[in-house]
């Protein structure tokens, strides 16, 4: 870890409000990309990154330095976005990913021509249980049996929740090109 990282990390486990603030201005803007690719809104993204920052300056001392600083923020930033949507549909405020047989294999969707603002817009607009599955396995690399775990469904609702994100995200792109 670089020595101004490492003195930022230190200066956060201490409290120094100094520190927190370089921390959150250093980063604020990776971190804020993931949470409007897991939130239906920007409002609901900026509670999601002020609950992550909050969870990130309460647990930074289980930072260990190994592996970087970004990459460790940025778990901490997905769980915390699982975590929001979790209480959310709790209080009934979103779907519930529900097991439904897919009745056809989705192609890959195409979006090399599509910018990343426009990408969220569109992951923005997806069902919720379709939006975390959709992120979780393309973007952050999880594997069906991690979202499986994490999401407490099984692989095949895994599976047939990705399918359909890309379907649905394929048809909204489609329907932009034409429209």
């Amino acid at each position: 870890m670089e020595s101004k990282e490492q003195n930022l990390v230190n200066g956060c486990i201490k409290k120094d409000r100094k520190a927190q603030r370089a921390l959150y201005e250093m980063y604020k803007v990776q971190l804020f990309r993931i949470c409007l690719r897991y939130a239906k809104d920007r409002p609901e993204a900026e509670d999601m990154l002020q609950d992550g920052f909050i969870k990130i300056f309460a647990d930074i001392k289980q930072y260990t330095g190994k592996g970087s600083l970004g990459g460790w923020l940025s778990r901490v930033m997905v769980n915390t976005a699982l975590q929001y949507l979790r209480k959310q549909k709790r209080r009934g405020h979103t779907l519930e990913i529900t097991e439904i047989a897919d009745t056809h294999q989705a192609e890959e969707v195409i979006l090399s021509d599509l910018g990343a603002k426009a990408l969220t817009n569109l992951i923005q607009k997806l069902p919720p249980g379709y939006r975390v599955v959709f992120n979780m396995y393309v973007i952050e690399g999880y594997s069906h049996r991690e979202i499986a775990e994490q999401l407490q469904v099984t692989e095949s609702t895994s599976k047939s929740q990705l399918s359909k994100a890309k379907a649905m995200l394929r048809r909204m792109f489609e329907k932009n090109l034409v429209g």
